[in-house]
């Protein structure tokens, strides 16, 4: 298994747990149906992990093959490029009962969505994740906390599955490993990282166009929103046990305004985090009429993972989210709150 990020000890799914992985997929008759699950609204390494995953199934042979996620159909813009987003399907089209159902990058079931009760449908379930927080579901369960993304899970999968990795495999797997790193700038950032990003560029895929698609391609209409959000954040230097915290917020009439879908809100706290002054930073995305989807940063004293949890999310130490109902002052207070008697200091 790929090293941890802390100390570079093996860390992960036993050896029995990557037998029966491999044993899921291996046992499958020709004519099986396999369904692949990533969270809602999915991010870099739910997409880029399970389109990558993907396409090594159906290098393997297999043909009834779909890639979905809970939620509109609709995949955010600096991903819709990339190769398997051919195998993506609304969820309402979905397997209702799928031979072989895979989730990738989802902390809970609660992550699934809509389509969750594909767990109990499925003739087997297997799950494919790197978050502490993980609550465990799934028949198989391959969970390497420590890894810097969950397409480190993927490839070591893929391997052990005997797939010989190609350029349009890696594109998915390398859009993954750099947005969870922060393109190779957060603390989960190891040699086995650099080891990995090395493969996958071997393959031909080239690292400066994805960057550009990922990280440095802007509609002006989000660069306009992006100045309005962050015009109105807030510095509490003495909240998170005198640690700092740094918050902003948008609402739909802010996405309205400026023509923008939700999913560009995704890239805004890596602006805020940037803040000397606060170890925490936090953004609030209103979801619904008193639905909020938050994300929660940390420079490495504070573990956010811990205060996600007792809101109802989950995520790492350093990254972290929730869903949060209610009356937006009221949501922050519980923030501040669990910020304050709940702050685990890193180590």
């Amino acid at each position: 298994m790929t090293e941890a990020a802390a100390g570079g000890a093996p860390a992960g799914p036993t050896e029995t747990e990557w037998a029966a992985a491999v044993a899921a997929v291996r046992d499958l008759p020709a004519d099986a149906r396999v369904l692949l699950i990533c969270h809602v609204n999915p991010d870099g390494d739910a997409l880029g992990s399970m389109l990558g995953f993907g396409l090594g199934l159906r290098r393997l042979g297999v043909r009834d093959l779909q890639a979905t996620f809970p939620g509109p159909p609709e995949v955010p813009e600096p991903f819709r490029w990339m190769p398997g987003v051919d195998l993506l399907v609304p969820q309402d089209d979905a397997y209702r009962a799928p031979d072989l159902v895979i989730c990738f990058d989802a902390a809970s079931e609660s992550r699934l969505g809509d389509l969750v009760d594909r767990l109990d449908t499925a003739g087997m379930s297997l799950v494919l994740d790197h978050h502490a927080s993980n609550s465990g579901f799934g028949r198989i369960s391959l969970v390497a906390p420590h890894a810097a993304a969950t397409s480190v899970v993927a490839l070591e999968l893929l391997d052990r599955l005997g797939v010989t990795l190609d350029a349009e495999m890696a594109t998915g797997l390398y859009v993954a490993l750099t947005t969870d790193t922060g393109s190779f700038r957060f603390e989960a950032t190891t040699p086995a990282v650099h080891e990995m990003a090395a493969r996958l560029v071997a393959t031909g895929i080239r690292p400066g166009d994805i960057s550009r698609r990922i990280f440095d391609t802007r509609p002006f209409g989000a660069v306009r929103l992006f100045g309005e959000v962050l015009g109105r954040a807030t510095l509490e230097p003495a909240a998170a046990a005198g640690h700092g915290l740094v918050w902003t917020y948008a609402t739909r009439d802010d996405l309205v305004r400026h023509d923008q879908p939700a999913y560009v809100l995704e890239a805004l706290i890596d602006s805020v985090r940037c803040t000397e002054e606060a170890d925490v930073s936090c953004v609030v995305k209103q979801a619904g009429e008193a639905e909020w989807a938050v994300s929660l940063r940390s420079k490495g004293a504070v573990d956010v993972s811990a205060v996600a949890v007792a809101l109802g999310g989950g995520g790492h130490r350093f990254a972290a989210g929730f869903t949060g109902r209610g009356a937006l002052d009221e949501l922050v207070g519980r923030i501040r709150a669990e910020l304050a008697t709940a702050t685990l200091v890193a180590p």
